[in-house]
């Protein structure tokens, strides 16, 4: 071998081994980074338990059975309200992350409920109305460490609850409680979770969807999205459409959920207009968003519900949508939504329970 290929092989060599050391380095870092991200999860969550038993402070974890804890009977203003038996309470989730719902994720990777829908579903009259609960809900969610092990409770914005979860069964019952829990105790008798994939097909299961454009910032989203026209809404449209606020503004988030308004208005008109065409139309909906959807509702239950929505004469309009009460705030680094504790129980008294005799 000559003198120049001997230096360019020696140099190779030594560009192979630099590039093995910070692999190895940036490997070692981000696995220390890790394991004292855990040990400060571990620390915090040791805090809070040693706040907890002394009394606690505001703000402070609940742990296990009590966090969540679901109350059949609840006294406001000295007066006992119970359960209504034929109102049911179900959580609908509409989650940020693309692919299907097939595999569980570690914290962190499972995405965030930017949707958060609570339905109070009247059995008796066949009517449902939806309490829409900002994402940016400062409440209490659990939280874990990177290895899913629960460290208690502590405030946080409700979208992340979900996080802190598998991306799946687990993510929604962490939601299921954080709701329970916000709103004086709830039980959800069932919940339903949605990532992305499940638009297109949603939205065109059911002919497309017809949409006023209310919001002049959607033009950025797409050229149709243009202030005041009247368009239908076809395939990838309705993420763009549902899920495009701009950031740089502050509490866009709840602004958008006037358009989740619109939306579900223009979807309830399409889907109850197609089943009046199409025999079967539940069942093709629910069977086609199967891959991008998590539930404990068992297929004849959810069937069930879609089938009586889309038979009912009810015609959803804004009106039955309720916005959990509360105001906005900002902060240096992201927006929180503040609820009144005592207005937002009424509204789940007057929603779901009945005054005791």
């Amino acid at each position: 071998m000559g003198r120049k290929k001997r230096r360019m092989h020696k140099k190779a060599k030594i560009w192979a081994a630099s590039a093995a050391a910070a692999v190895l380095l940036a490997f070692g870092g981000y696995t220390v980074y890790l394991y004292q991200g855990k040990l400060a999860a571990q620390a915090q969550a040791e805090e809070w338990r040693q706040q907890r038993e002394a009394g606690g402070a505001d703000g402070a974890a609940q742990a296990g059975e009590e966090f969540g804890q679901v109350k059949d009977e609840i006294v406001y203003n000295g007066d006992t309200y119970v359960r209504n038996t034929y109102m049911k309470a179900y959580l609908f989730l509409g989650v940020d992350r693309p692919g299907t719902f097939t595999e569980p994720t570690v914290p962190g990777q499972g995405g965030q409920s930017d949707g958060i829908f609570l339905a109070a579903w009247d059995t008796s009259r066949n009517t449902v109305q939806v309490v829409m609960i900002p994402r940016d809900t400062m409440t209490e969610i659990i939280l874990t460490d990177l290895s899913g092990n629960e460290l208690g409770a502590d405030v946080q914005h409700i979208t992340l609850g979900y996080a802190y979860g598998d991306g799946l069964e687990r993510s929604c019952e962490y939601m299921s409680r954080a709701v329970t829990n916000l709103c004086g105790g709830l039980g959800i008798d069932g919940y339903m979770s949605i990532g992305l994939g499940a638009l297109p097909v949603l939205n065109d299961l059911v002919g497309g969807v017809e949409v006023t454009v209310e919001d002049g910032s959607l033009a950025e989203a797409d050229d149709r999205f243009t202030l005041g026209e009247t368009i239908r809404l076809e395939g990838d449209e309705a993420e763009r459409f549902l899920r495009y606020r701009d950031i740089g503004v502050t509490q866009t988030a709840i602004g958008r959920m006037d358009r989740h308004k619109t939306y579900l208005e223009g979807f309830a008109r399409a889907a109850k207009k197609t089943a009046r065409k199409e025999d079967g139309l539940a069942v093709k909906i629910l069977d086609g968003i199967a891959p991008y959807m998590v539930t404990d509702m068992a297929k004849d239950e959810y069937l069930k519900l879609a089938a009586d929505f889309l038979s009912s004469s009810q015609t959803l309009t804004k009106a039955d949508f309720l916005t959990l009460p509360g105001e906005g705030a900002e902060t240096g680094l992201y927006d929180e939504y503040h609820v009144d504790k005592d207005e937002v129980l009424q509204l789940i008294l007057g929603l779901f329970y009945r005054q005791k005799e």
